[in-house]
Order: C-alpha cells, then structure tokens, then sequence
C-alpha cells in the first residue's frame, strides 16, 4: 500500500483545488456597532446549473492510519465543507490527469478552519478525525448527475506528518 502523509492546511497548498476558508490577519471590514469582524467572500461557489444551498452533515469520525480506497468529484458545483465543531478533520485532494485522479495529496486541518472544492476537483470524502462530525456543507442543488467515484486498485495509506 502507497503511503501519504497528511500536511498541514495551507492556502498556497490548497490553492489548485480550491479555497481554505480561515480566519487570519485583519477583518476586511467591521460591522454591527464595531462588534464583528467581516472576512468577506472567501470561497469561489461555482455551478454550471442549479442554485447554492446548505445542508448539515454528520459523519463518523475515521482514525489515522486511514485507508483510502476511493475519491469523488463534483462536474455540476463546488462543495464547501465548514465543521460546526472546532476540531481537524482529514482532506484529501487529487489532480485531474486526463479524466482520472493523480497521485493523492492530504492535508489535516487547523481547528476552525473549512474547504471549498472547486467544480470538478477530485477529493476523499468528508473524513472528521473526532466526533461529533458536524459540518455546514454548502453546494449545488439541482437535477441530473454531479458525482463521479473512482475506486482505487490498490489503496492508499494516509498517515500523520
């Protein structure tokens, strides 16, 4: 079984797949009576149909070693992942080569921080490393197909940096 090890999150890391949603450095602007930071517009939400609409999901948390046998992609929309907790959670992205998955990448979160995959990025499901594995998840809602799956013949091996 190949190995990877799990970096941290790091925009410029992140950068070809998509968006680290964060809070770093000054707000852009304060609002309610000087009482609330706004960091503003910090995801690219794309959908080629359909409309932005946000659901809870609860996943099972998954431990490190985490096997990793498959990757999805979303043609349709980006997909935004925000934990409602203040815990990491397992990312695992994967360029395109010709219609199929690269060579995966993973990345642990900082506590707080959430992703935003670009249209048609290759990535892991929504791997939370603690319970409870509550996120806001913000994405296309519509008719006709958005996933694809592409099983691995032979698995990864996702450990800790």
């Amino acid at each position: 079984m190949t190995r990877i090890v799990a970096a941290p999150l790091t925009a410029a890391a992140f950068a070809p797949f998509g968006d680290v949603l964060e809070v770093s450095g000054e707000p852009d602007k304060i609002i309610n009576q000087g009482q609330c930071g706004r960091y503003h517009d910090l995801a690219g939400l794309d959908f080629s149909d359909g409309r932005a609409g946000i659901s809870l999901f609860r996943a099972n948390p998954r431990h490190l070693p985490y096997r990793l046998d498959m990757v999805e992609r979303h043609p349709a929309g980006s997909q935004a992942f925000i934990p409602m907790t203040h815990q990491p959670f397992l990312v695992v992205v994967a360029p395109d080569v010709d219609g199929r998955p690269g060579r995966p990448l993973a990345f642990v979160t900082a506590p707080g921080q959430g992703v935003n995959y670009r249209r048609g990025t290759w990535h892991g499901v929504l791997t939370p490393l603690h319970d409870p594995g509550l996120f806001a998840v913000v994405d296309r809602i519509g008719d006709g197909a958005n996933l694809e799956e592409v099983w691995f013949d032979e698995p990864y091996e996702v450990v800790a940096s």
